[in-house]
């Protein structure tokens, strides 16, 4: 598979181009410059040809983040196959866009200039100016008018064999994603497992801004490791940028499989942490903690104590989510932590043998049975089974539902969890009316009555 990488300075429609080549809305396109700080990376089917399309930070002035970036979008450019340098048709040439030409010039790599935002008859007219470049003809494209991109895509289609997109089931990855507040060291933890300063760090908080989802290998198997952008109180937000981060980190948590939420071992699980744990199981995902910065806490047995605690009492519907203390920093216990992911994984995918549920819930309605219905007698419960995973999610059949209280149905969650070693994960039961085949005959006699009546 080539690898396509998208490279030119800040705001000239990048992630725009980005998000059409791979027809999905993948990294944050926002009016203000250097939205884009790490590489997002994607396949995108290009009429049949798959590439491994990157999208990088602008080049910008120099700052110190500045060249954190460009370092990235460096090693970026060292992996590619084919380069796009995305340039404005609509503004000159500036001192950026030649810096870049020309260290793009030195690299043995097949390179293509594009001109974006070329809408109009004016931009069209000015792309003579583009070829003081030195890397070719220019293309004229406009990534959000759809303009140029199918000549585009011909032309690294031309460079690229065809492959097949669609993969074999046993060979999807684990998908899996990072979260927690701003500054609780989620960068660092990913960079820490692919052992290389793959995304950007550092004190400040909100360096993060893409959901960045990189492909990685651990111990032989296969997982798509998402970063995403520290979520804050959803009432503390007042711009609109961070706002777009955190949806992103939300779509993240909704594509996901098994989620780690980063928790910071010197301020652990503050309320923000508890909300974002409650995003999580009610979307149905499997929860690792990871108690990171534990190479400086002072009194372990009392952090420890005082956080399961409070899970205790505040995340009552889900029990025993594993809690690993780690450090980022230093790596310590990551392949606990791994370990207890594919634990999580696999409960998460656990399927119960019907005639097991079945016996599980007689001797339920033998320890405690069912409560009274208005007719005085005890709600019945038929029948259970299974219906899927992911998470693992089951029907109990029974003529009278809503006489079913929540604290009754929190007994047979609770005991089926026990019974089946499925703690920790989410699961979902449902109630399904079943019908009285009395009833239903009266109600059938009823309705052709009726209908002879009408004819009459």
């Amino acid at each position: 598979m080539k690898t396509v990488v998208l490279v030119g300075r800040t705001n000239v429609g990048k992630s725009t181009l980005f998000n059409k080549l791979c027809h999905k809305h993948l990294a944050i396109v926002h009016d203000r410059p250097g939205v884009t700080r790490d590489r997002k990376e994607a396949e995108a089917d290009l009429n049949g040809t798959i590439v491994r399309l990157v999208d990088t930070a602008g080049l910008e002035d120099t700052s110190s983040l500045a060249k954190a970036m460009w370092q990235q979008t460096e090693l970026a450019i060292q992996e590619a196959d084919i380069i796009l340098m995305i340039t404005d048709g609509r503004t000159e040439l500036n001192a950026l866009d030649l810096k870049l030409a020309r260290q793009l010039k030195k690299v043995d790599k097949v390179k293509f200039l594009v001109v974006n935002k070329c809408e109009g008859q004016k931009q069209t007219d000015a792309l003579g100016e583009f070829y003081r470049l030195g890397l070719g003809d220019p293309m004229p494209i406009s990534a959000e008018h759809n303009i140029g991109i199918k000549e585009l895509v011909q032309k690294i289609g031309a460079l690229c064999p065809r492959e097949e997109s669609v993969k074999e089931e046993k060979d999807r990855p684990l998908q899996l994603a990072i979260v927690g507040r701003p500054n609780v060291g989620k960068s660092t933890l990913v960079n820490q497992f692919l052992k290389q300063n793959r995304l950007l760090t550092g004190p400040n908080a909100g360096v993060t801004r893409d959901a960045i989802t990189i492909p990685w290998m651990w111990k032989g198997k296969k997982i798509l490791l998402t970063d995403t952008a520290g979520l804050r109180k959803y009432g503390k937000i007042d711009d609109e940028l961070e706002r777009i981060c955190g949806q992103e980190t939300k779509n993240a948590i909704d594509f996901a499989e098994v989620v780690v939420l980063v928790l910071d071992a010197m301020q652990p699980l503050e309320r923000q942490d508890l909300a974002i744990a409650e995003t999580v199981l009610k979307e149905g995902r499997a929860l690792v903690i990871a108690l990171n910065k534990w190479d400086i806490v002072a009194n372990p047995q009392a952090v420890l104590k005082e956080l399961k605690g409070r899970m205790v009492e505040s995340l009552q519907q889900v029990k025993k989510i594993p809690v690993v203390p780690v450090s980022a920093k230093n790596g310590l216990a990551l392949d606990k932590l791994m370990n207890e992911v594919f634990r999580m994984y696999t409960l998460w995918n656990k399927r119960v043998p019907t005639h097991k549920l079945n016996a599980f819930l007689e001797e339920l309605k033998q320890a405690h049975p069912t409560p009274l219905a208005r007719n005085g007698h005890r709600v019945p419960m038929k029948y259970m089974t299974q219906v899927s995973i992911r998470p693992p999610t089951f029907v109990i059949f029974t003529s009278n539902p809503d006489s079913l209280p929540d604290s009754y149905m929190r007994y047979v969650s609770n005991g089926l969890k026990a019974a089946f070693g499925i703690e920790g994960v989410p699961i979902r039961i449902h109630l399904r009316k079943r019908e009285n085949p009395f009833e239903q005959k009266e109600k059938k006699m009823v309705a052709k009555h009726t209908k002879k009546k009408l004819k009459a």
